[in-house]
């Protein structure tokens, strides 16, 4: 009979030594998106660009408006086309009323200017942090004949910890853009 107990004791000892287990944090999905090709954007309008073959361009509401979707990413990019009409001054405003509305759910908005001089391209890139409905923005100007805005928008809720490597992304395609924007002569 002792001997039975003790076997089973030391059995019991045995079997009941092991790994401790730990609950597992849960895992993020990894996004990973292939290396950019990129084309040029021809169109009837005063400028061209060159976009990320991974995205498609379709038309907007208004004549020289574009959406450039990444359907994979659910996001789009809104690009819209003024010309200047002794108005310069009411675009700036517009554009940076666009920006600052996310105010409310931006942690931090990064200002950058840029300026082309030999191509006659000035303007501003923001990059709005935290929960803000649009990550990236910019304006593009000749300062006398044209203007052009672009945001960038998901449609989804914005998460900014989900969103970072879509975000990222199209930040470099849009900087990509910027660098390829040209006026039609």
């Amino acid at each position: 009979m002792i001997k039975n107990v003790i076997f089973i004791f030391v059995s019991l000892l045995l079997i009941s030594c092991g790994k401790d287990h730990v609950p597992k944090p849960y895992g993020e999905l990894r996004l990973e998106y292939p290396a950019p090709t990129y084309q040029k954007f021809e169109n009837n309008c005063a400028y061209t660009f060159e976009y990320s073959d991974f995205a498609s361009i379709s038309d907007a509401k208004k004549p020289c408006w574009y959406y450039i979707n990444y359907p994979k990413m659910k996001a789009k990019i809104f690009v819209t086309y003024y010309p200047i009409q002794n108005d310069f001054a009411d675009h700036i405003k517009e554009a940076e009323k666009m920006v600052y509305e996310h105010t409310i759910k931006a942690s931090s908005i990064d200002t950058k200017s840029f300026e082309y001089p030999d191509k006659k391209v000035y303007g501003n890139f923001y990059e709005l942090k935290g929960q803000s409905a649009s990550n990236l923005q910019f304006y593009i100007t000749d300062s006398t004949k044209h203007f052009v805005t672009a945001y960038l928008y998901f449609n989804t809720r914005p998460k900014p910890d989900s969103l970072a490597p879509a975000v990222n992304y199209i930040k470099n395609d849009m900087k990509h853009l910027l660098d390829t924007f040209e006026w039609k002569k």
